[in-house]
């Protein structure tokens, strides 16, 4: 299997973690704030139908880069399913919400990590994952094998970076 990876764009998205970790989060976004699309018609994502837009999960423990990323989804005319920091909390919402696909990080709150969030979700539900990350050396890629990903999306990266790996990875469900 061959992994999709965008090294070498310029930092839209930061990982700014702190010295203490925030309380673990984990909820679906609200419909009612959905902004207008910014695509044409013909550019609707490959495997989406216009009237149903794909259901992404975010799985970020960084409450900015998760916020940034729920804006750039939501501007791509994207659903987004919830936001959550922990594998716990992701595991949750995936069988809750059913997402199209998951956006992961490999560092998370708590003990368990995206990769082994991953791992749970798939087996559960067949829901897979992108995994944007700093951390996607040989090791963790192998651990997350399993897991069948869509493609890794190394930060930081930018916003046009985040949507065309989406779209490739609508196109390969």
């Amino acid at each position: 299997m061959s992994f999709a990876c965008l090294d070498g764009l310029p930092a839209m998205l930061t990982n700014t973690r702190g010295a203490s970790a925030a309380p673990t989060l984990a909820f679906p976004t609200s419909s009612h704030t959905r902004f207008a699309p910014a695509h044409f018609p013909h550019d609707n994502p490959v495997g989406t139908d216009v009237s149903e837009p794909a259901k992404i999960l975010i799985v970020e423990d960084d409450f900015l880069a998760a916020s940034e990323i729920e804006d750039v989804l939501r501007e791509a005319g994207y659903e987004i399913a919830g936001i959550a920091d922990s594998a716990q909390a992701a595991a949750k919402l995936a069988r809750s919400e059913l997402p199209t696909l998951i956006i992961m990080d490999v560092r998370l709150i708590g003990r368990a990590d995206g990769v082994d969030a991953a791992l749970e979700i798939f087996r559960d539900t067949g829901i897979r994952c992108i995994f944007a990350t700093a951390h996607y050396d040989e090791s963790v890629r192998s651990r997350a094998q399993a897991s069948d990903p869509l493609g890794w999306l190394k930060k930081p990266y930018a916003p046009h970076a985040l949507i065309a790996m989406v779209r490739h990875a609508l196109a390969k469900l």
